[in-house]
């Protein structure tokens, strides 16, 4: 299973509410610009996430969007899904092998192990203790 942009610029909507939650609506055009992506994108992803009530709009003058819940009850899990479909690194029905679906089920529910354990506050905390990036590049 490989993650999209969806999926990817999702996380990075959800994170960025997560980042100022209570704090009031925040636009996806100051998000766009933030993290450099298209206004345009971002319009599209956050629709579906509104629709599984995991945002709010606000409309107005300063309006943008919130997390319906705090965040540390919403889990990457949540937001992968919607916006991804199920989590599943294969077509299970076409695999005729016991074996190797046991093997594909196994890595299908690891991987739902650590999107479901982990909460956009867990995603808050780690990049706020300086993991920005998880690639260093010399030169």
């Amino acid at each position: 299973m490989k993650i999209s942009t969806k999926g990817r610029y999702g996380l990075t909507i959800m994170m960025e509410l997560a980042t100022r939650f209570g704090e009031g609506p925040i636009s996806l055009k100051s998000i766009a610009q933030r993290h450099d992506l298209s206004e345009h994108y971002l319009e599209q992803l956050v629709a579906p996430l509104r629709n599984a009530e995991l945002v709010k709009s606000v409309r107005g003058a300063y309006g943008g969007y919130i997390l319906t819940k705090k965040p540390e009850e919403i889990t990457a899990g949540d937001i992968i899904r919607v916006l991804e479909g199920p989590i599943s690194p294969v077509e299970f029905e076409e695999e005729e092998d016991p074996a190797k679906r046991n093997l594909w089920l196994k890595i299908r529910d690891a991987i739902s192990e650590v999107l479901d354990s982990t909460t956009l506050e867990d995603l808050i905390k780690y990049q706020d203790d300086g993991h920005k990036s998880s690639y260093m590049f010399y030169i």
